[in-house]
């Protein structure tokens, strides 16, 4: 077999125009991702990729805000490494609902990558995110230095490499999402993390049941990690409710939500096994007392700088 010492290089085509009645939706994407490059810049944790995909806000975030994006992301990224020692990386990560998210360049600086990333979200947020990727080095040359081939294709709403792709899909269309992903080369022999992060919630409990049941049965071994809403009928859930809807985002799944039996329910009556689920205040009293106090001093500096 020859090889090529060319380095690969991106060939791209057009990217076709979103569908306007998921707007509201997409636009809770911009406002997660803007509240961790302000968290980032102002030290919560270490991230020197966001600020690549994400404009800086002038706008100054509440310190609760900051810690319970730490939290999530803590969290989160604390069950992906259990996930990939347990597999010996020997696995695949498919996260629906990406948005702006950095695993993967992360995950490679730590030598923790599995055997392939994917990424999937509309495709409108998609073709922003391939732009990013496209024209700044720091974010494209990790994946062309894991690709092995002599060209990686990349067109506005989709990009396929060795060992990371992202993909332009409706979560909604089953047989369009399964289609796409398996033209990346998604295996279902492979051990799986599958991971959503306030996704499910802006689907119908019928739409994200089928979601689940996908996953659940498509997958020799699986596991869901799903970051959500709880307690959604007390009075701050409802002003989060009034909120999104003046903004024209309803949450079309927001009865799943009502509680943290109710969210483990949702996952066994779809064919998941076992289901386990903690609010984020259990999670944050399990950080290191040394982590907590670093939190509490950026919190103090940061209401002095500001």
């Amino acid at each position: 077999m020859a090889t090529s010492l060319r380095r690969p290089s991106f060939s791209s085509r057009s990217s076709s125009s979103p569908d306007a009645d998921d707007e509201g939706v997409r636009g809770t994407c911009e406002d997660a991702s803007i509240c961790k490059r302000f968290a980032v810049s102002i030290g919560y944790w270490h991230d020197p990729y966001i600020q690549h995909f994400v404009r800086l806000s002038k706008e100054r975030k509440a310190p609760e805000i900051n810690r319970g994006y730490f939290a999530r992301v803590h969290g989160i990224r604390q069950l992906i490494k259990a996930f990939l020692q347990k597999t010996e990386c020997q696995c695949q990560i498919i996260n629906l609902g990406a948005g702006m998210d950095t695993a993967f360049w992360t995950l490679k600086d730590e030598g923790l990558l599995p055997r392939k990333y994917f990424e999937v979200d509309f495709p409108v947020i998609v073709t922003r995110k391939l732009h990013s990727i496209k024209f700044k080095s720091l974010l494209s040359k990790p994946i062309l230095d894991l690709h092995s081939e002599e060209t990686l294709q990349i067109d506005g709403q989709m990009l396929d490499s060795k060992r990371y792709a992202i993909i332009g899909a409706d979560l909604r269309d089953l047989p369009e999402l399964e289609e796409k992903l398996k033209k990346c080369n998604m295996n279902t022999q492979l051990p799986t993390l599958l991971m959503t992060e306030c996704v499910l919630v802006y689907m119908t409990p019928e739409q994200s049941a089928n979601l689940l049941k996908w996953a659940a049965n498509n997958f020799e071994t699986a596991m869901f990690i799903n970051y959500e809403q709880v307690n959604m009928d007390d009075r701050f859930g409802q002003i989060m409710i009034e909120n999104l809807r003046r903004r024209q985002c309803d949450l079309a799944g927001v009865e799943t939500c009502k509680s943290l039996e109710s969210q483990k329910e949702r996952l066994l009556s779809n064919g998941w096994e076992t289901a386990s689920a903690v609010n984020m205040m259990e999670l944050y009293s399990r950080l290191p007392r040394a982590e907590v106090s670093r939190l509490i001093f950026i919190c103090r500096l940061s209401r002095q700088l500001f």
